[in-house]
């Protein structure tokens, strides 16, 4: 072997140098496996956070050796997948904190480190760590309107934020009181802001709670209750304190819900018909069901509220009664009830609907087919549909045994409800229309309908109520 040769091999066996076909490839490698450093990376945390809050999670890198410093990256569960958060370092003790926001949601919660190896060490990665949810106290509240005019909306405002002040998105339920018990109106969803408003139509005075539904992170809270007071749209009337009150109580009939008058006018409805046979019709009535009709039409109730009533008419004259109660309304001339004559039941001495219960209630009404009262087996107008009988309590009838049905308002008027003379608007109004104010003071409630001059009713000898 020559002597260059002989130095080669020299310097390859102390490393110096690699010859080819001298070193085996293998010795070129930085180090054997067998020679790398194993790690441990462990993330702590707190066990429970409030969400919204600042999350510190302690990072710990170390070898078998000691602790070791380096690069570790922090990552976090987003809908299941493992998300990088941030690259953060330990020092020489091996220690670092990430930082990290707690999400409301409890998925999103869970961290966990890698450490990707360098330097002849190991990568490494840490057990996750779940920091659960502190769930946070919350406050709900109510506000709006403390009052509203009957029939229109009004808006409530909820407010849903937590004790410290932040904000709650979530689902709020406004109930309203019924009775005794709370009904569920509205289900609404808070934004970002925590706040919704809804839009409601109190019909009377009204009770409103809302209550926030319990989230992931914010507990159940429930309002202090809201009231609202109903107004009337119309005005109320004012009676005399010495005027007597009606004997006999009727249900306040239902709160209109179309505008304006509303008048329908329609064949009678078998439901209704049911009713009426047996108490304000009976065979051997002088008009049958083919030629009745009846009238829906809203007005003004004497507490101000507008008002659904019904009554049965004569087939040729309800249009006259139509038109008349609708310019009664639209000049707002209140009317205490208006209910068909068969709510107050069958009257023997009448032979027909109770009439003296219904004027005790001070009801209007038309068709009842029975007699006239004191006047045994004479018709009265109202069992042809042809008369109409309005406000009667403060209108009275003078029958030949005594004013019924109380003598007190048969000695005064009223501007808005009792009439005393033909000059009255609300007598003016009826004339218009074909409905003749009769019998003047003999009769006050009582109006005559006419149909091109000729009364509907056959004309009676005396008062004919």
């Amino acid at each position: 072997m020559s002597l260059v040769a002989r130095i080669l091999t020299s310097f390859a066996a102390l490393g110096l140098l690699a010859a080819p076909g001298l070193v085996s490839p293998a010795s070129a490698d930085a180090a054997p496996t067998d020679a790398l450093v194993p790690t441990t990376l462990v993330l702590d945390g707190p066990l429970k956070k409030k969400s919204g809050a600042r999350v510190q999670l302690p990072v710990l890198l170390s070898t078998p050796n000691g602790p070791l410093a380096g690069a570790v990256v922090v990552e976090r569960r987003v809908d299941g997948v493992w998300t990088a958060l941030r690259r953060v370092w330990t020092d020489a003790r091996g220690r670092t904190v990430a930082v990290a926001s707690q999400s409301r949601e409890p998925a999103n919660n869970v961290f966990r480190a890698k450490y990707a190896g360098e330097g002849g060490h190991v990568a490494s990665m840490s057990a996750p760590v779940r920091v659960a949810i502190i769930m946070r106290g919350t406050r709900i509240r109510l506000s709006g309107p403390q009052r509203v005019v009957d029939g229109r909306r009004v808006r409530i405002h909820v407010s849903w934020r937590a004790f410290d002040g932040t904000p709650i998105a979530g689902q709020v339920r406004l109930f309203q009181r019924v009775g005794k018990k709370w009904k569920l109106r509205r289900t609404r969803g808070t934004g970002a802001a925590g706040k919704t408003t809804v839009a409601v139509r109190p019909r009377t005075d009204s009770r409103w709670r809302a209550v926030g539904v319990r989230s992931a992170w914010a507990l159940r809270a429930e309002s202090p209750n809201h009231r609202i007071n109903n107004l009337p749209p119309g005005r109320p009337v004012h009676l005399p304190r010495a005027a007597p009150r009606p004997r006999v109580k009727v249900p306040a009939q239902p709160r209109a819900t179309r505008p304006g008058a509303a008048a329908s006018v329609s064949r009678v409805p078998n439901r209704v018909w049911n009713n009426m046979i047996g108490r304000s019709w009976h065979s051997g009535c002088p008009v049958g069901r083919a030629g009745l009709r009846l009238v829906r039409i809203n007005y003004w109730g004497y507490d101000g509220y507008r008002r659904k009533g019904e009554m049965v008419v004569a087939t040729a004259v309800a249009n006259n009664v139509v038109g008349a109660l609708s310019e009664m309304y639209r000049s707002k001339f209140p009317i205490r009830s208006m209910h068909r004559a068969d709510r107050f039941g069958y009257s023997r001495a009448l032979n027909g609907g109770n009439d003296y219960r219904s004027m005790a209630a001070g009801n209007s009404s038309a068709f009842n087919c029975r007699n006239v009262v004191n006047k045994p087996g004479v018709h009265s107008p109202h069992a042809y549909g042809g008369a109409v009988d309005i406000n009667t309590w403060e209108n009275p009838y003078r029958s030949r045994t005594g004013i019924v049905p109380n003598r007190w308002w048969q000695f005064h008027s009223h501007p808005r409800v009792a009439w005393r003379s033909s000059s009255h608007p609300a007598v003016q109004i009826m004339a218009r229309h074909g409905l003749r104010w009769t019998y003047g003071n003999g009769d006050t409630q009582h109006f005559d309908a006419s149909v091109r001059g000729r009364l509907v009713s056959p004309r009676c000898v005396g008062q004919c109520h």
